[in-house]
């Protein structure tokens, strides 16, 4: 019996008493019986590695920097975090979603992208599947490109980026590509030295910057951690690479550089990314560390997952930390809808999303 997905809105667990106030507002009625609608805090789900593992720790460790300078702003960094209002979230569940790990907005299709590793993060074993999710919270196509097809190879997607008419989407160790219309599979790049590639962002003049998180398959640091350019001709060229980079997890481009949050060492920091020859700059903690997903509003303003938080925070570089979600268990690779200002959040664990207009 199919159902349609389990679409409820809920009220931040921190102000109890804007609990009593929350209305249920939209619930998704099954199309031949079934699923119920339900309301509470978001975020069930259990503890895991937010460099895509179900483990607990460190995945490198990294030097913590002064204040960093940004693109986005600069001031007196350090702060503590805000403590977040109360929201007013949707949360998607019960609609297959298999270790949801990375959402991406289309823009020019206006649906949501969210990769699913199915499995575990390191493994190959070509069963992982992207689905399509309309900006409503209801799936459209929960295995679009899917990997157990014969002719589509797809093993543990994370973090994904559209460059020009191709999808690109980071996979263990290499990055494949795909027709951003179709979804139809156009070819791999491999990377060399490699062992856990994660989060990916759109470059200028085409192309992407990926990152490894520098893990192996026992989620141990593996020295390896680095950002990586690839053209749009396929050519990879280490933007940086060192292992003190703390674990690169989450990026995001912006004003000619490439930014970083890690999940070792829980730190932001700016990579340079102009002339092809990348220079890491002084990095700067966060409130809580196991930083996952990373996107850059267009005011400037940084929105960063944290495991350790439970939270998502905003921000600029150098600045003030607010908590905008919280009693949030596994954010993942958060993704940012630019025409709507919605925060979309993969819960890694709990096989759902989480919708906060912002």
């Amino acid at each position: 019996m199919r159902t349609s997905p389990t679409i409820a809105i809920v009220c931040s667990g921190l102000l109890a008493a804007s609990l009593a106030g929350c209305k249920k507002k939209e619930e998704a009625k099954p199309q031949t019986g079934g699923s119920a609608t339900s309301m509470g805090n978001s975020g069930s789900g259990g503890g895991g590695s937010g460099a895509g593992a179900a483990a607990t720790g460190s995945a490198g460790e990294g030097s913590a920097g002064a204040s960093a300078t940004a693109a986005a702003g600069s001031g007196a960094g350090g702060s503590a975090a805000a403590p977040a209002p109360a929201d007013k979230r949707v949360v998607v569940k019960d609609a297959g979603f298999l270790t949801p790990e990375s959402i991406l907005h289309d823009a020019a299709a206006d649906v949501y992208l969210v990769a699913n590793i199915n499995g575990e993060p390191a493994k190959a074993d070509d069963n992982g599947f992207i689905s399509k999710v309309s900006p409503d919270g209801k799936v459209s196509e929960l295995k679009w490109i899917d990997g157990s097809k014969p002719d589509v190879k797809l093993d543990a997607p994370k973090g994904m980026a559209i460059s020009g008419d191709i999808l690109w989407v980071a996979d263990i160790t290499v990055v494949r590509k795909f027709d951003a219309k179709t979804g139809a599979p156009k070819g791999e790049v491999k990377v060399p030295g490699a062992s856990f590639l994660n989060d990916v962002t759109a470059a200028e003049g085409g192309g992407i910057y990926v990152g490894d998180t520098g893990i192996n398959a026992k989620f141990e640091p593996a020295g390896a951690d680095a950002v990586y350019h690839i053209g749009k001709d396929g050519k990879v060229k280490p933007l940086v690479k060192a292992k003190d980079l703390g674990g690169p997890n989450g990026l995001a481009f912006a004003n000619g550089s490439v930014w970083v949050v890690t999940f070792g060492s829980g730190e932001l920091y700016e990579v340079t990314a102009k002339g092809g020859k990348g220079e890491k700059k002084a990095g700067a903690k966060l409130p809580k560390g196991q930083l996952d997903g990373l996107v850059v509003k267009d005011d400037g303003e940084l929105l960063v997952s944290s495991w350790e938080g439970k939270a998502v925070y905003a921000g600029k570089p150098g600045g003030e930390w607010k908590q905008v979600l919280s009693d949030v268990e596994a954010p993942a690779d958060i993704g940012w809808d630019t025409k709507r200002k919605v925060l979309l959040v993969p819960q890694f664990m709990a096989n759902a999303l989480i919708l906060l207009p912002l």
